[in-house]
This record gives structure tokens, C-alpha cells and sequence, in this order.
């Protein structure tokens, strides 16, 4: 518990920096004021696309989902995130904002008009003025977790993902949940945390969490963490890195064990295999990510280990467009033309790589020795 609190106490003092504001927002559907936080990433860019994540309950959660995201995207490969969290805490409005019909277990009348608040003024106003990409995401814990499940309602999902820390469920929720998860064919990731510590909706929890697991369908991608140390309350403070983990997996650079267990058992040339994830990331998050050196690296090992050397001509000509200026592209055409028997061309390409920057750990002096030992060997 307490390392738990120590990284926690981290994250807030990694986000005081960031860039947050807040603002009264005049919502038309609620007729009313509303308090809403916003962190824009520092070196916002318009010409880039932002995900976009919701923070239900802001109070309880806005600092900590933004401390999260800013972490997690610095150091372990997630995505730059705009986030944006409604404050509902003050004279108890969450109970009114998340309320549901006992009877049928559905929104009662205000939140309705909150949802609506939130789906047709909040986020189209964010997306009308900051660059947000398609992927958008949804933060709520207790009544605001089960409330987030009113999306999966509609007949198109408003969030690509939802994060549902400890709901406290409405009627019918464990069996209405599974079934329109099972309903919806675009990619859907939903991640539940529970806490350790049982109380009366626990077994209603663990039975939709079963529902969900017995679904077999490619497009859902669900996860459910369990933390024993955990109650009602601290369960706030567990679970959003990991979910971030979870559900940003395809995004981060490519792992020891991803290399060994997906890129060199494929059958696949090794090239296609970074293909196919850029393209995942793109068809999956609405925007193009910049091509990461650790994964060029990745490849181009994959490559040497499975001497498939079609694969690293289409390596050198992606690093001449990606690494422009560098070494990176040239070289690696200039081994595909040694290995293809071709030592005039692997000559002339070594030398165009010495003329050009040092990256990662190719030197000029490696391209020199290259060039002395073709030399030698051909008499060039």
C-alpha cells in the first residue's frame, strides 16, 4: 500500500506542470452552469491528432487520469491525450447527473440531459476547437462508471473505450452490458477494475464480468483487474496506468518478447509485420504515429535473424523517408545490395551513407570499413 501511495504522490507532482484550465461551461440541455477541467498536452500541435478522454466524477479522478497520461506518453508509448473532466461533486449533483429509474434502470430525466450535455455540447465543443482524433475515451468510478455504460445504448458507441472503476450497478446492468458488447462490430475496448474488499453489488459485478469474458468476438477487447488490497474508496487510485497499458498495448514501441514470439515466429516477410501494426494504429486511433527507431531496430533485426532481405530494401527506402538526413536508409540499401550480390551499387550507396548523419548505432566509421573491405575484396 504504501508504494502505491508513493507512485501516486509522483504522478500528482509529474502533473503539476502540465497544462490545465478550467472554465464554466453554459450547457443549453442542463440549463445550467457547469465546472469543466481541461489538459492540453504542453507542445500541443495543431497539425497532430489528440485522443480525446472523458473524466467523469473530475474532482475524484481529473488529476490523476492526466497524471497517468502524461506519464505514460513520456515514458511508456502511449499516445499524447487531451482530457477533459466534469466536475460533479459539489451539493451531491453526481447522484442527480447518474441517476437512473429503479424500476427499468435506465437514465432518469437530468441525466438525460446530462448525457446529452456531455454528447452533443462537451465533446462536439472540443472537438470543434482542438485537433482531437477519432479514439475517444471514457473515465468514471461508482454511479459515474455505471452511467458511462449508456453509451453502449446507442446504435453507434460514442467512446472507443471505456474505463468502469468499481460500478455501482443499475438494474439489469450485468446482463444488458455483455449483451451490447456482443452487439457492436467496430473495435470496443472496456476495462473493469474492482476492489478487493466485497460489498452487496460485488457478485453482480463478477457476473457481468463473466457475461463479457464468454463473448467471442475479434472487434471486443476487454480486461478486468481485481486489486485484493483494495476497497471502495482507495480502488480510486489503482488501475488507470495498467488500464492505460491495456488498452494503448498495439501503440507502445516494440518489446524484447514482442520480437521474439510475434515477428520472428511469423510466417509473414519480416516487413509486413510493421506494416501491418502502423496501419492497426492508424485504422484503430484515427492518426498516423511517427515511426519509432526502436521498432526500425526491431525489424531490422528480425531481418538479419530470418536473412529476409526483400524485407530490408523496404526498410532502407521507409528510414530515407522517416529519417531523412541520416545514415539509417542508405545503409541498410546498401546491405541489401551486398547481400544481393551487387558490390558496385553496395559501394556507391555505403559512401552516399558516410556522407550523412550518425544515428543509433550506426557510425561513419562503420560505413568506412564497409566501403575499405569492398574495395579490398573487389579490387574496386
Amino acid at each position: 500500500m504504501q508504494r502505491l501511495f508513493t507512485l501516486f504522490a509522483f504522478l500528482l507532482c509529474f502533473s503539476l506542470s502540465a497544462q490545465v484550465t478550467q472554465e464554466i461551461f453554459e450547457s443549453f440541455k442542463l440549463q445550467e452552469r457547469r465546472d469543466v477541467q481541461y489538459y492540453i498536452p504542453e507542445d500541443y500541435d495543431a497539425e497532430k491528432k489528440y485522443p480525446l478522454i472523458l473524466v467523469l466524477d473530475g474532482e475524484h479522478l481529473f488529476d490523476q487520469v492526466v497524471a497517468n497520461a502524461k506519464f505514460y506518453s513520456k515514458f511508456h508509448g502511449m499516445p499524447q491525450m487531451i482530457v477533459a473532466g466534469v466536475n460533479q461533486n459539489e451539493n451531491g449533483i453526481r447522484f442527480e447527473d447518474c441517476a437512473w429509474d429503479p424500476d427499468n434502470g435506465l437514465p432518469g430525466e437530468k441525466s438525460k440531459k446530462f448525457f446529452e450535455f456531455l454528447g452533443m455540447e462537451l465533446i462536439p465543443y472540443l472537438d470543434l476547437n482542438y485537433s482531437t482524433a477519432p479514439f475517444k475515451m471514457v473515465v468514471g468510478y461508482d454511479i459515474s462508471a455505471n452511467f458511462q455504460n449508456y453509451w453502449l445504448f446507442k446504435e453507434r458507441s460514442l467512446f472507443n473505450a471505456y474505463i468502469n472503476i468499481s460500478p455501482t450497478l443499475a438494474p439489469e446492468m450485468e446482463t444488458r452490458v455483455p449483451a451490447r458488447l456482443g452487439a457492436f462490430d467496430k473495435q470496443i475496448f472496456y476495462q473493469l477494475i474492482l476492489e478487493g474488499e466485497k460489498n452487496k453489488n460485488t457478485p453482480r459485478i463478477l457476473e457481468m464480468d463473466k457475461a463479457i469474458k464468454a463473448i467471442e468476438k475479434e472487434s471486443l477487447h476487454y480486461y478486468f483487474d481485481t486489486y485484493e488490497g483494495a476497497d471502495h474508496i482507495s480502488i480510486v487510485t489503482y488501475g488507470i496506468g495498467k488500464s492505460f497499458d491495456n488498452i494503448f498495448g498495439m501503440f507502445k514501441p516494440i518489446s524484447p518478447k514482442e520480437y521474439k514470439t510475434e515477428i520472428l515466429t511469423s510466417e509473414e516477410p519480416v516487413f509486413q509485420y510493421l506494416t501491418d501494426k502502423y496501419k492497426g494504429i492508424e485504422d484503430l486511433f484515427g492518426f498516423t504515429k511517427t515511426v519509432e527507431l526502436n521498432d526500425v531496430m526491431a525489424i531490422y533485426a528480425g531481418v538479419r535473424k530470418k536473412e529476409d532481405f526483400d524485407s530490408l530494401k523496404q526498410l532502407s527506402d521507409l528510414c530515407k523517408r522517416e529519417f531523412p538526413g541520416t545514415m539509417l536508409g542508405f545503409y541498410f540499401e546498401a546491405e541489401y545490395y551486398e547481400q544481393m550480390g551487387e558490390p558496385k551499387k553496395a559501394l556507391k550507396t555505403f559512401e552516399k551513407s558516410f556522407g550523412m548523419d550518425e544515428i543509433d548505432f550506426l557510425t561513419k566509421e562503420m560505413a568506412l570499413e564497409k566501403i575499405d573491405a569492398l574495395k579490398a575484396d573487389f579490387g574496386f
